[in-house]
């Protein structure tokens, strides 16, 4: 082997290590090389002579070898590409924690790693501290499920709303990933309300195919069950999202009649106020003032202005007068002690109510109210219609 020139160091001594010395003279003989270029006073020229040298320990036939190397490199800053790269590309007990902890890693080399890397080593980028921006949103665009997820549970990383659309509609079938992003406080509602409606349908699905109950029962009960959590979803958010959340289900096609009303039933305000206001066309503070003017004219403006169905005029007229008195009392009314009231105001007002349409209102609140509440309506209808 020839010696180098100008250079101080004898290759071929170094060589003759890796080919004849023991275990023992090879640990040595790397610790003193990753001495060397871990050391900013060497000279460049030095540094790239001893690399040839290193690329070789990375794929030493003993273990011990290739431990003790990884030791002395992991901390080193700005290590030559190749010799990066060949140690991430070794066994992945020794690659990984490498490729977690290095500072030599660059946003272009988690670049590479992300375009050509195994999951492993996707979801150890996903990880490190310091991901650049560009990686993070490779990973949310183009990733599979678990480089996602390490992201996810990355401290550093703060997704945006369109972040995680991006990652629903890519991944959404994921019950891990829709656990993680539920459980984001800043999740957009349209995919909250969608993936309500999803396991609503979800839901249909199973029922149906295993026959648990009759088809029309559970249709219902589905319906039912979404309606329900999309209220949930709508009851928690401030107002402009709720105004948003609002004109997606519009876009949709599920701001039906039945979701308005049985928010109604449950007395929930805002949700009433935000839907009508959307259908009528008057802004929200108009349509709250409306609602809960004594009379109920006002209010039978703002529902029929809406559009929906005639036949849910009374009950929502009598839901403006049970959220107006409750203002007036100063107090909050839970769903159960909302729906009582609402029952006791059809009940005892409305004089020129017909024994039917009596019924029919009542039977909103059978269908839509608080559980314990429909239970009170259910039975309040049989006896009118039997005393007709």
């Amino acid at each position: 082997m020839e010696t180098l020139e100008n250079t101080g160091l004898d290759i071929s001594v170094l060589e003759a290590v890796l080919d004849t010395g023991s275990v023992e003279a090879r640990v040595a003989l790397l610790r003193q090389l990753a001495s060397m270029i871990a050391d900013l006073d060497t000279p460049k020229i030095e540094r790239d002579q001893v690399i040839p040298i290193l690329l070789k320990l990375v794929v030493d036939p003993d273990r011990h070898v290739r431990e003790a190397l990884i030791e002395e490199l992991i901390l080193v800053p700005d290590l030559n590409p190749d010799l990066m790269f060949s140690i991430i590309a070794s066994d992945d007990d020794l690659a990984l924690p490498f490729l977690s902890a290095t500072p030599s890693l660059s946003g272009w080399h988690m670049m590479a790693i992300l375009r050509v890397g195994d999951e492993r080593r996707q979801c150890t980028v996903a990880g490190r501290g310091d991901i650049t921006a560009e990686a993070a949103s490779f990973i949310i665009k183009t990733c599979a499920l678990e480089p996602v997820l390490a992201l996810m549970d990355n401290a550093i990383v703060k997704l945006e709303p369109a972040d995680m659309q991006v990652l629903y509609n890519r991944l959404g079938n994921s019950g891990a990933l829709i656990e993680r992003l539920l459980a984001m406080p800043n999740l957009p509602l349209d995919i909250r309300i969608m993936q309500a409606k999803r396991a609503a349908n979800r839901m249909r699905q199973l029922m149906a195919e295993r026959g648990w109950i009759a088809a029309n029962d559970a249709t219902e009960l589905v319906a039912d069950a979404e309606e329900s959590a999309i209220l949930q979803v709508l009851g928690d958010a401030s107002l402009d999202e709720l105004l948003k959340a609002v004109g997606f289900l519009s876009s949709k096609q599920m701001l039906t009649p039945s979701l308005i009303v049985r928010a109604a039933c449950l007395g929930e305000q805002r949700v009433v106020e935000a839907t009508l206001a959307h259908l009528s066309g008057f802004s929200p503070q108009k349509t709250s003032l409306m609602l809960y003017t004594r009379g109920g004219s006002a209010a039978r403006t703002v529902v029929n202005k809406s559009g929906i169905p005639v036949s849910c005029t009374g009950i929502l007229v009598a839901y403006s007068e049970v959220a107006q008195e409750a203002r007036e009392e100063g107090i909050s009314l839970s769903p159960e002690s909302f729906g009582r009231r609402l029952l006791e105001v059809l009940m005892t007002r409305y004089e020129n109510l017909s024994g039917l349409d009596r019924s029919k209102q009542i039977d909103f609140i059978a269908r839509l109210g608080h559980e314990k509440v429909r239970k009170i309506a259910r039975q309040l209808k049989v006896d009118i219609q039997r005393a007709a």
